[in-house]
């Protein structure tokens, strides 16, 4: 990612923070300004406090230097703040993980592919604690005769995309 599109999408991400009712700053100093590892953005709600690396990707997967999630983890440790990596793919909203959830390479470094992304990643409503993912297994299987067909559509495009069917785009723009 260009540094002009990544301040952008760095930017951006403060913004949205902002007008969801967190205290928020972009760290300056962060990427190659300093030789110290900085989070992209510290973000706190008065409950939760997070240290945030964004990264941004027009479609191809997206890698982190081991060092770099290394330096997250220790500066969030120290700060007192829950480390979170913010992924976005163009054309999509953000997407967070704690490093511990994320892909491990041979090489120590660490990526994040867009299915992964839509399929596992917190989605910025259910992040910001103005929604909550609910899981095929948390819905059950059982289907009621109450359950309305809305409902049963969804339940049919998540079971195809688990299953394998139907890929994770297609699910969605089937929902949307």
């Amino acid at each position: 990612m260009s540094n002009a599109k990544g301040d952008r999408r760095e930017r951006e991400l403060v913004n949205l923070l902002d007008e969801a009712g967190f205290a928020v700053m972009r760290a300056p100093a962060s990427g190659s300004a300093t030789t110290r590892e900085l989070p992209d953005v510290l973000a706190g709600d008065g409950n939760e406090f997070y240290a945030i690396e964004a990264k941004s990707s027009a479609g191809n997967p997206i890698y982190l230097d081991g060092e770099e999630v290394y330096g997250l983890v220790y500066f969030s440790r120290n700060f007192g703040a829950k480390p979170r990596v913010a992924a976005r793919f163009d054309h999509q909203d953000w997407y967070f993980f704690h490093p511990d959830d994320l892909y491990q390479t041979d090489g120590g470094n660490y990526r994040v592919r867009k299915e992964t992304a839509l399929a596992d990643g917190t989605d910025f409503e259910e992040f910001t604690g103005h929604s909550q993912k609910v899981t095929l297994d948390e819905v059950g299987g059982d289907t009621s005769e109450e359950e309305s067909e809305t409902a049963k559509d969804v339940r049919r495009v998540l079971e195809a995309i688990e299953r394998g069917d139907l890929s994770v785009e297609d699910g969605v723009a089937m929902l949307s």
